[in-house]
């Protein structure tokens, strides 16, 4: 797969850093940068040569989340077209609410599921805004580290939606914190983050980089298989206390709020709040 969308490098020993790199769309996450993603984090499993992956980004900004800019059937061909199969669904192209769920639930459901549960510990880096799709990006890695400029919000109940594709926010924040974040659509700072455990280290925009280079370093220097049998360990604990089932459920809930606005608007969001991009996620091409 062509890397269009990220940059893939081993800034270290042990260590390999994937970037979001479409800084002059703010890294506007589409279904090209998602399995780009993918394919780099297959990269980096399959090189027995590195022990602890870093995702970050490019430019002032992590990711201003899901670029709206298309629409709905321009979403599903690019899954179509880019899915190397990340889950068992099919049908990407189909019309209605069939073909979205199926597109929304490959792409971004079981594309962040799959990440969570990668072997190899995973490190994510934030700088900037941190927006709705883009929180599934970080929250599916073990480490947060934000610069102090970060900036976390999930306005899409604003936008008649009760949640992004991987509600992790009552395991990330806590259950009152999380409605409160998903209320209001609040921007919360990195220290705000820091306080409610979503992340984990507060740093200087400048030390961000070398940070978590460092932290990766040091945790490379682990014996690999006790590593990975941590990570499923705490993973399986969450699993057990019912986060999969619950992010499962939020994402038929999530879908439920797309149908009631495609029969209000013909769009699949509440086109009353919708902030002014040059087009919104419509039935139609």
């Amino acid at each position: 797969m062509n890397e269009d969308n990220i940059r893939y490098e081993n800034p270290a020993e042990g260590v390999a850093r994937i970037m979001l790199a479409r800084p002059d769309k703010h890294n506007a996450i589409n279904p090209q940068m998602i399995y780009e993603v993918n394919a780099a984090f297959d990269r980096a499993v399959r090189d027995e040569s590195v022990k602890v992956i870093i995702l970050g980004a490019d430019g002032r900004n992590f990711s201003a989340g899901h670029d709206i800019a298309d629409t709905v059937a321009d979403f599903q061909a690019a899954t179509k077209a880019n899915s190397p199969g990340v889950s068992t669904w099919s049908d990407f192209t189909e019309e209605y609410t069939h073909g979205w769920y199926a597109a929304e639930k490959e792409t971004y459901l079981e594309s962040a599921r799959r990440w969570r549960n990668l072997s190899k510990p995973t490190i994510c880096t934030v700088q900037g805004k941190c927006i709705a799709g883009a929180l599934i990006f970080a929250w599916v890695c073990d480490i947060i580290i934000a610069a102090k400029d970060a900036q976390f919000s999930d306005p899409v109940v604003t936008f008649g939606v009760s949640g992004v594709e991987w509600l992790g926010h009552p395991w990330e924040l806590g259950a009152r914190k999380a409605k409160e974040f998903l209320f209001t659509s609040d921007m919360w700072n990195a220290e705000e983050a820091h306080r409610l455990g979503m992340v984990n280290h507060v740093v200087e925009r400048d030390d961000l980089g070398e940070f978590a280079l460092n932290m990766a370093i040091k945790i490379a220097g682990k014996p690999a298989f006790a590593l990975k049998l941590a990570k499923e360990a705490v993973n399986k604990t969450l699993d057990i206390q019912g986060q999969a089932n619950a992010i499962d459920q939020a994402f038929s809930l999530h879908h439920l709020c797309h149908n009631q606005n495609f029969r209000k608007f013909n769009y699949g969001m509440d086109t009353s709040n919708l902030p002014s991009f040059s087009s919104a996620p419509k039935k139609d091409a």
